[in-house]
C-alpha cells in the first residue's frame, strides 16, 4: 500500500508541473525563460540539500557516482516545456509530451538492437497517430499552436534523452542533483545573458512562487521520490503508472484553470494512451 501511495504522489506531482508551469506563464509579465530558470534552481537546491543530507548518514569515504551528461537534455527539457505552456493548455501538453517521451524511448530501443513485437510496433504506429489527431487543424477555432507543441516535442525528447541516460544510474539521486546543479549554472548564465542584451521584465510575484513550487516541490521532491520507488516497480508497471500523469493533468487543467477539452482532444488523448498501452502489452510479451 505504501509503496502504491507513493507512486500515487509523485504521478500527481508530474502531472502538477504542467499545471503551475501554465499558470505561471498566465501571469502578466512572466516569461518562458526566467520561469525554467527558477525551477531549475530552486529544484537544484531541494535536491542538493536530500543529497547533503543522504552524505551525512552515509560511512565516511564513501562517494557518490556522480555523472553529468544528462545536463543538456534536461536543459531541452526544462526550457521546451515552459516554451510550449505560454500557450498550450495545461493537459494538452502534458499530453504532447508524454507522447514524445515513449516515441524517443521507442526509437532508442530501435537504434539500440532490440527486437521489438509487432505489438510493440502497432502501439507505437497508433500512439503517434493520436498526436497527428492531436495537432491536425479540424474546423474553427480547434488548432493549436504548433510553435509551441514544437516547443513541447523537443522537451520530451529532451526528458526522453534524459530517462534513458538515467536509467541503471549506481546513484540516482546524486545523479539528479548535479544534472540540476549543472543546467540551473547554466540557465542562470543564459538568463542573465539575455537580460544584459534584450532586458527581460522582473518576473511577478505570483509567477515566482509557482516556479519556485514547481522546481523545489513536484520537480526536485517529485523526482526524489521516483527514483527511490523505482527500483521497486517492475519497468512496465512504471510506465504504466506514468499513462495517468496526461489524464491527472487533463482533468486538472479542467477543474483548476477553466480549460476548455474539445471532442477532437479527447479522441487524440484516448488514441496515444490506447497506442502506449498496446506497445507496454508488447513488451511484456516479448
Amino acid at each position: 500500500m505504501r509503496l502504491f501511495l507513493l507512486t500515487a504522489v509523485v504521478m500527481v506531482a508530474f502531472a502538477a508541473n504542467s499545471l503551475l508551469n501554465r499558470a505561471g506563464l498566465l501571469q502578466p509579465g512572466m516569461d518562458a525563460i526566467s520561469f525554467g530558470t527558477l525551477r531549475l534552481v530552486a529544484g537544484a537546491g531541494v535536491l542538493g540539500v536530500l543529497f547533503w543530507l543522504r552524505q551525512r548518514r552515509r560511512p565516511q569515504g564513501t562517494r557518490p557516482v556522480i555523472g553529468v551528461r544528462g545536463v543538456l537534455p534536461l536543459l531541452l527539457y526544462i526550457y521546451g516545456f515552459s516554451a510550449a505552456y505560454g500557450a498550450l493548455d495545461a493537459g494538452l501538453g502534458a499530453l504532447v509530451l508524454f507522447g514524445c517521451v515513449q516515441l524517443t524511448m521507442f526509437i532508442a530501443a530501435i537504434a539500440q538492437g532490440e527486437v521489438l513485437s509487432m505489438r510493440r510496433l502497432l502501439g507505437a504506429t497508433v500512439a503517434f497517430g493520436g498526436l497527428v489527431l492531436l495537432l491536425a487543424p479540424m474546423g474553427a477555432g480547434a488548432a493549436i499552436s504548433l510553435p509551441h507543441a514544437a516547443a513541447m516535442a523537443a522537451a520530451g525528447i529532451g526528458w526522453g534523452v534524459y530517462s534513458l541516460l538515467g536509467r541503471g544510474a549506481p546513484d540516482p539521486l546524486a545523479a539528479t542533483a548535479t544534472n540540476f546543479a549543472g543546467a540551473a549554472v547554466l540557465g542562470m548564465g543564459a538568463s542573465l545573458g539575455l537580460a544584459l542584451w534584450q532586458g527581460l521584465p522582473m518576473p511577478p510575484p505570483a509567477g515566482v512562487a509557482l516556479a519556485v513550487l514547481s522546481g523545489a516541490v513536484t520537480s526536485g521532491l517529485g523526482y526524489a521520490v521516483w527514483y527511490q520507488i523505482l527500483p521497486q516497480l517492475r519497468a512496465s508497471t512504471a510506465a504504466i503508472a506514468q499513462l495517468t500523469v496526461p489524464v491527472i493533468a487533463v482533468l486538472a487543467g479542467v477543474l483548476l484553470l477553466g480549460e476548455a477539452l474539445s471532442a477532437q482532444a479527447l479522441l487524440a488523448a484516448a488514441v496515444v494512451l490506447s497506442g502506449v498501452l498496446l506497445s507496454l502489452s508488447g513488451a511484456r510479451r516479448s
